[in-house]
């Protein structure tokens, strides 16, 4: 690494971890020994270029995407105009897919580099999926950033056109995560055909989940809590009292007819939405083949969730036979990433730090948040960061 900003380590568990300013990078490719090294040579490589590229341009990736994108010179930013191209009517600035169109250019990176049979590159929970034909990966999913636990389970396969992950949610600042939301979902987790296209979706559907005008939802215009916020006077939510399991459905199915809107035109193959206990699942049939509604655990004064019933341990969970993706019980854990029997937190409060040499498992070494950005990021980008940084 050239410059004493940039940050390199070498996890214990055989993961990467890249950071520099607000981008924070863990990284994992499996293949053989020369190739997962040949491939982390070259995330470190591109990962250099890629803050001084985006401060470069920041000026005009703070403003609206418009119909025809701005020439942009960077790579990564060209990543971000193209995903947020298609969002134009919703006024979503290109810093609306920074995580995942960062994600998704150090994991070209690394496959470009290297032969590799699976890897990923998570941006805070943006997270980028390389899967050579017959692999596939496991991911964890987390209803709730204050409180990290897992609620559910999607498994990709290659054969499906998903390569990329992204959650948003009401995660203000001060609260477990570090971007503004518009709307009220706990979290709304996309699939999608890279991690910029996920990122971007995942906060417009988040942010349609919403009552608007209710009593019981607190908002201040963001420029009062970010001076920086490129939302200015826009509000955004900073609580949210109690509802009733009637709003919490009419609240959801706001979020999912954004989701189907999305989805009809492939700008998401499937989408979760969480709300005070209660979910939502797009792309179930096709996608998330073996969700268990059946068995539906009562969440105390919240309604019920479709997903299974929580099982006692979080390995050996796969898809059935002929299922190219599932959604599961998982135990209530901080949420998980999970490649083959491994599990790599990725939606967690608490700041990411290496594993001790002792500690074998995964669960609770820790990743980041649901995200990270830089200032000024849009609230119409993926995950739970701040508006300037996300969700």
């Amino acid at each position: 690494m050239t410059r004493p900003s940039l940050f390199r380590h070498e996890l214990p568990d055989g993961r990467l971890r890249l950071q520099e300013g607000p981008i924070d990078l863990v990284i994992e490719a499996f293949g053989a020994a020369e190739e997962v090294q040949r491939a982390y040579a070259a995330a470190t490589q591109c990962f250099e270029e890629v803050l001084p590229g985006l401060v470069a341009e920041l000026p005009e990736l703070r403003r609206p995407a418009g119909p025809t994108p701005f020439a942009f010179q960077g790579p990564v930013a060209r990543r971000m105009a193209l995903a947020c191209r298609p969002h134009h009517a919703a006024r979503v600035t290109p810093m609306a897919a920074v995580a995942g169109a960062v994600a998704d250019h150090v994991l070209a990176a690394m496959t470009g580099a290297a032969g590799l049979a699976r890897a990923y590159v998570n941006d805070g929970g943006d997270i980028a999926l390389h899967l050579a034909p017959g692999e596939r990966l496991a991911c964890g999913l987390v209803a709730e950033l204050r409180h990290p636990r897992l609620d559910g389970r999607a498994v990709i396969a290659a054969e499906t056109p998903i390569r990329g992950i992204a959650t948003s949610g009401r995660a203000t600042l001060g609260e477990g995560g570090r971007s503004f939301s518009l709307g009220i979902a706990d979290a709304v987790t996309v699939f999608a055909r890279s991690a910029a296209e996920a990122d971007v979706a995942a906060t417009l559907v988040a942010n349609a989940v919403d009552l608007p005008g209710h009593a019981a939802i607190w908002r201040r215009p963001a420029c009062e809590i970010d001076p920086d916020s490129d939302l200015g006077r826009r509000e955004v939510t900073v609580a949210v009292g109690a509802l009733s399991a009637e709003e919490i459905a009419g609240a959801l199915q706001r979020g999912l007819a954004e989701a189907r809107s999305l989805r009809a035109t492939g700008l998401l193959e499937a989408a979760v939405l969480f709300l005070r206990g209660q979910a939502e699942i797009l792309g179930g049939q096709r996608l998330l083949a073996q969700l268990a509604a059946s068995r539906r655990p009562q969440v105390s004064g919240s309604g019920s969730s479709p997903l299974a019933t929580p099982r006692s341990s979080s390995r050996g969970l796969s898809a059935g036979p002929n299922a190219q993706s599932a959604v599961e019980g998982f135990p209530r854990r901080s949420a998980a990433l999970a490649t083959g029997e491994d599990v790599i937190v990725v939606r967690d409060r608490r700041a990411l730090m290496p594993m001790g040499p002792g500690n074998k498992s995964r669960d609770d070494s820790g990743a980041c948040t649901t995200g990270v950005g830089l200032p000024g990021r849009s609230v119409n980008s993926g995950n739970s960061r701040r508006q300037g940084e996300n969700t």
